[in-house]
């Protein structure tokens, strides 16, 4: 299928590791000039590119994670995409549901503020172009009890922000399509699912019986698909749209949930 999106420029946030970095490769497989976020810069990631990708491929180093480097990569860089993925996310390790106002920010900035930040910058250069594809990756855990109550909180914003926001596109800007996709477990190289498979292997193997019905962990391939699809031009009818990759694994979607 021809996505239509080829010349596209692309701003992927978190796009040079796991997931992003996936979403880089296929944007740049589609023909698209990508500029992807990265809080250090990315040579592996770079030379895993052939001549032609690198040509079109661009990064930018930012720390989204705080009012100051969000505000220092706000102030440095010009914003002229046709299409935003939100990637970039993490519960950066605050598990504690009392912690302090300066923890609750950081995570917050990273996966909330950052998102409505860039979203506001991106607009203008869509409206003139009156094309346009944003694409928040949220989480299962924005809809459910599951993770860190900061990480829970900060997602559910996000997945509220693209529903509403996705319709005030549709109403102003009909061209411009803003969507969620939300990923169940996926393994992703030196990510923290891949740590425990390795390092704690019963405690994964409770999770998987506890929670994925599929009996496994999901793969980068499996998800990063329809991401492709709500970025391209086929998704001209998705405003609002909140979509679920995720095996089965969360629960409002189990019907025996509600069962006696």
């Amino acid at each position: 299928m021809d996505l239509g999106i080829k010349e596209k420029s692309c701003l992927v946030t978190g796009g040079c590791n796991g997931i992003g970095a996936e979403i880089t490769r296929s944007l740049l497989k589609e023909g698209c000039r990508v500029t992807a976020t990265s809080r250090s810069a990315p040579e592996e990631f770079i030379s895993t590119l052939n001549q032609d990708d690198q040509s079109r491929f661009n990064y930018l180093l930012a720390e989204l994670s705080s009012t100051g480097g969000l505000q220092n990569f706000l102030n440095q860089n010009n914003f002229d995409f046709d299409i935003l993925i939100n990637n970039a996310g993490h519960t950066l390790d605050v598990k504690d549901p009392f912690c302090s106002l300066e923890q609750w920010g950081k995570v917050m900035h990273l996966n909330f503020y950052a998102c409505v930040e860039l979203v506001n910058q991106v607009v203008p250069h869509m409206r003139r172009s009156e094309w346009g594809r944003i694409v928040n990756i949220t989480s299962c855990a924005g809809l459910e009890n599951s993770g860190p109550v900061t990480f829970t909180t900060a997602k559910a914003a996000l997945t509220a922000y693209t529903r509403s926001m996705g319709r005030v596109l549709a109403i102003e800007s009909p061209g411009i399509v803003m969507t969620a996709v939300y990923p169940g477990v996926i393994v992703t190289p030196g990510g923290h699912w891949d740590s425990i498979l390795k390092e704690n292997p019963d405690h994964a193997k409770k999770y998987i019986e506890e929670r994925c019905p599929l009996g496994r962990f999901g793969k980068i391939s499996e998800f990063v698909p329809a991401v492709m699809f709500f970025a391209s031009s086929h998704a001209s009818f998705a405003h609002g749209s909140i979509v679920g990759i995720d095996g089965g694994q969360s629960k409002h979607f189990m019907q025996y949930n509600y069962e006696p």
